[in-house]
């Protein structure tokens, strides 16, 4: 008899792999974090295969007990990984094997391949429930700043350049919009992630007479009433890297509009602009420059935005020329969405804290808001009311807005008979438009920045949010 040179597959080899090889191919080092997913889906799958006869009631449950002592020596840090084992589905079947006789039974009607393909599955539902709580954390730290500014009024912008007035708060509830999608989208991944693996075996199922419905009811991969959800196609199971690429998109998501928030903060809190002061708490200094006071969290957000990116087009091209089903390819689809997971949540927390340590300038605010020049879409708008066609209002708005250029004064501070040279629809009222509070109130319309909508905002996110 030939004598077997790897615990898991060596029967059909004569030597054992090379050093380097094992070094090379081993995936513990970073797939142990899997190991209480690993577990709960063993004792499912050995309580699958004692329910259709395949091993006893006794065997299932001294696995289970093993199982258990397995995890609670993992959770202490007491657990010894082994390299040579590969991965943490053998590192745990090896150690439960020396304790449980009945362990030599586990893997029957099981791969490696739908193996992983669950515990990734279970951990992605894990993994987008933590990181929709820590977004969810953010957003309500946002909504707290917004209401604690309310009344405060801003320039919108466009190409950088100061637009139209609007509310603060329309302007962070824009940041909460991007953060509820992100939300939502992680929730779309988990749902995508909730159908069971096991029992599609390496790529063909087996001849073995189990029950994948029961053993998906038992790992909780149900419908919201509670039906067993398994996966209809066992060559795509073992393959599918959808959710892992998924998961990935909505942490890049989530990284790109970091950014845009970040880049946000950073030009606000610089002198040039200073509506709002940083919390010391995540800022830095110079080691040269005594008088600097530099925004580090917002920049690495900023920053960590281009790693989530990296992770997902590292995923992306690994998957896109592989044939079906299963290739060794695929252990590296772990790193990038473990890292991506890890980032995003970190960055979740450090967006809540920049968030809530900051303080808005409203002198400075209220001065850069107050030029009337920020309401000439609204003169615009006045001649329309008057019947002027908009392109001709376009026009003459323009023209006054060069007037004012031209005589270096403000906008509101040009005589009604000039402006009435201009277009003659102007009347004495014209430089009313010139009142933000005013024209602000005017904006009614749903998703408009109107003190009613406001309101209506701060009503809809404070029960999203509660």
């Amino acid at each position: 008899m030939a004598k077997a040179s790897q615990a898991t597959w060596g029967g059909r080899f004569t030597a054992g792999p090379a050093e380097l090889m094992l070094q090379f191919s081993e995936s513990v080092s970073f797939d142990r974090r899997l190991a209480p997913f690993d577990i709960v889906g063993s004792k499912a799958h050995s309580a699958m295969l004692a329910h259709v006869g395949l091993i006893t009631a006794k065997e299932c449950d001294a696995i289970h007990a093993g199982l258990d002592a397995i995890l609670a020596e993992i959770a202490a840090g007491k657990f010894a990984w082994d390299t040579k084992l590969e991965d943490v589905h053998m590192n745990i079947e090896q150690a439960l094997t020396k304790r449980v006789a009945a362990a030599a039974k586990l893997h029957t009607a099981r791969s490696r391949n739908d193996q992983i393909a669950t515990d990734m599955r279970l951990w992605f539902k894990f993994a987008c429930g933590v990181l929709a709580e820590k977004i969810a954390g953010a957003e309500c730290a946002l909504l707290t700043v917004a209401g604690a500014n309310r009344d405060i009024l801003i320039p919108g912008y466009t190409h950088l350049q100061r637009a139209q007035p609007v509310y603060l708060a329309h302007h962070l509830f824009a940041w909460l919009e991007m953060l509820d999608r992100d939300r939502a989208r992680f929730a779309g991944v988990a749902a995508h992630a909730n159908w069971c693996p096991l029992g599609s075996g390496a790529i063909a199922g087996t001849t073995l007479p189990i029950d994948r419905e029961f053993t998906a009811v038992a790992l909780g991969f149900t419908d919201a009433k509670g039906r067993p959800q398994v996966t209809q196609n066992s060559m795509d199971t073992v393959a599918d890297r959808d959710v892992f690429i998924e998961f990935a998109t909505a942490c890049a998501l989530f990284g790109v509009h970091l950014s845009r928030i970040a880049e946000d903060l950073i030009l606000w809190s610089s002198a040039e602009f200073k509506f709002v002061e940083l919390s010391d708490a995540f800022c830095t200094g110079s080691s040269l420059m005594p008088q600097k006071k530099n925004p580090d969290a917002c920049e690495l957000l900023r920053g960590k935005s281009a790693r989530l990116q990296g992770n997902l087009h590292t995923l992306l091209t690994l998957t896109k020329g592989l044939p079906l089903t299963y290739n060794r390819d695929l252990q590296e689809d772990k790193p990038p969405v473990f890292d991506s997971f890890d980032q995003t949540a970190l960055c979740a927390d450090v967006l809540a804290g920049v968030l809530g340590g900051m303080t808005f300038y409203r002198e400075r605010c209220a001065a850069a808001v107050a030029d009337p020049a920020l309401l000439a879409t609204d003169l615009a708008d006045y001649l329309v009311l008057k019947g002027v066609p908009f392109r001709e209002a376009h026009h003459a708005v323009g023209a006054v807005v060069r007037l004012a250029e031209k005589n270096t004064i403000r906008l509101d501070q040009i005589p009604t008979e000039e402006v009435q040279k201009v277009h003659a629809a102007f009347g004495p009222d014209w430089v009313q438009v010139f009142d933000p509070l005013r024209a602000l109130a005017k904006r009614t319309g749903t998703g408009m920045p109107g003190p009613a909508q406001l309101t209506k905002q701060f009503n809809r996110w404070k029960r999203l949010l509660k």
